[in-house]
């Protein structure tokens, strides 16, 4: 799993950050990338990356400010001329479809591709074989929700020479072994799952929190998390400011991270107040308060990897 930061700025773009947008790279787990809020320009960013728009099959939208979701229509038209054929799905608050639909309309702006449509509500928003998707709404000047994407767990290791040694020749029968199934040998011989395997390992868990206030909700969807992505717009000596418009501190997200007992935290949705040289000082702010901590600059992009968290 990779995080790839397309804009990590708040409400307005500026020289050193873009607005709002996150891919989450789901390549080696599904083939495809799912894409948290698109602000203005996005599919500009999209281009100084090595992704491509067509394996975006998933949208979230945490809420309906601009800074989050002006750089859909053009991105949804981009796909189209780029070779999208597939659904693609849009999650997100009350209103989001009726404004796709009337900008496409009103522009005359058509797309090759299906468009899904899910209202976020409180609870799982998605479920497959392979991922659980929850949504809690935050607190913010207006709707705004928070994702936990949970990867269930991996099935064991195949011990193949314990395997081998059972009877079971190589082949499917192996595959079947690994993906939890028992099988029967030629000579009528069970061979168990359980016996050739080593123990289910535990997917990780990503949280995407959008903008708010400290809230308690936040700290739910952020238990236990492998990553927590919290917003940190203003700084500690700011934070009566960030309450007002409905905003987190840098130490706030970090209060998050540490009561949910979250492995690391990365600060995202920073003011632009905050200059080149402000950011050490802004980041160790936090780093008193929950060690685990990274800042996101816009094109920043982080690796889960053997149950560690890299910065590439």
């Amino acid at each position: 799993m990779q995080l790839h930061f397309l804009g990590t700025g708040a409400g307005m773009p500026s020289k050193d950050r873009n607005t709002s947008a996150l891919a989450l790279k789901l390549l080696e787990e599904r083939g495809s990338i799912w894409l948290f809020d698109c602000g203005e320009a996005t599919q500009h960013q999209i281009l100084h990356t090595t992704i491509k728009p067509r394996k975006i099959d998933k949208i979230f939208i945490t809420h309906l400010h601009g800074d989050h979701i002006l750089g859909l229509p053009g991105f949804l038209s981009s796909r189209s001329f780029l070779g999208g054929e597939d659904t693609l799905t849009i999650y997100g608050p009350k209103g989001l479809e009726q404004w796709i639909d009337m900008t496409l309309k009103l522009s005359k702006t058509h797309v090759t591709y299906p468009i899904d449509f899910v209202e976020v509500q409180e609870g799982i928003v998605f479920e497959d074989a392979q991922f659980i998707v929850r949504a809690m709404p935050l607190q913010h000047v207006i709707e705004c929700f928070g994702y936990r994407i949970e990867q269930k767990p991996l099935p064991g290791e195949l011990l193949i020479e314990k395997a081998q040694q059972l009877g079971v020749p190589k082949g499917p029968l192996l595959g079947q072994l690994k993906a939890g199934h028992n099988v029967t040998l030629e000579d009528g011989t069970v061979v168990s799952s359980k016996d050739v395997t080593n123990p289910p390992q535990p997917g990780f868990v990503v949280t995407i929190l959008g903008d708010t206030k400290f809230c308690e909700n936040a700290v739910v969807l952020a238990q236990h998390a492998d990553v927590v992505v919290h917003e940190a717009t203003f700084d500690h000596g700011t934070i009566e400011l960030a309450a007002q418009y409905g905003h987190a501190t840098n130490t706030e997200a970090a209060q998050v991270a540490r009561q949910a007992n979250a492995k690391n935290l990365i600060l995202n949705h920073i003011s632009a107040r905050f200059l080149a040289k402000d950011l050490i000082p802004f980041l160790d702010e936090a780093a008193q308060i929950f060690s685990s901590v990274y800042l996101a600059n816009d094109h920043s992009e982080f690796e889960w990897r053997q149950h560690t968290l890299n910065e590439i």
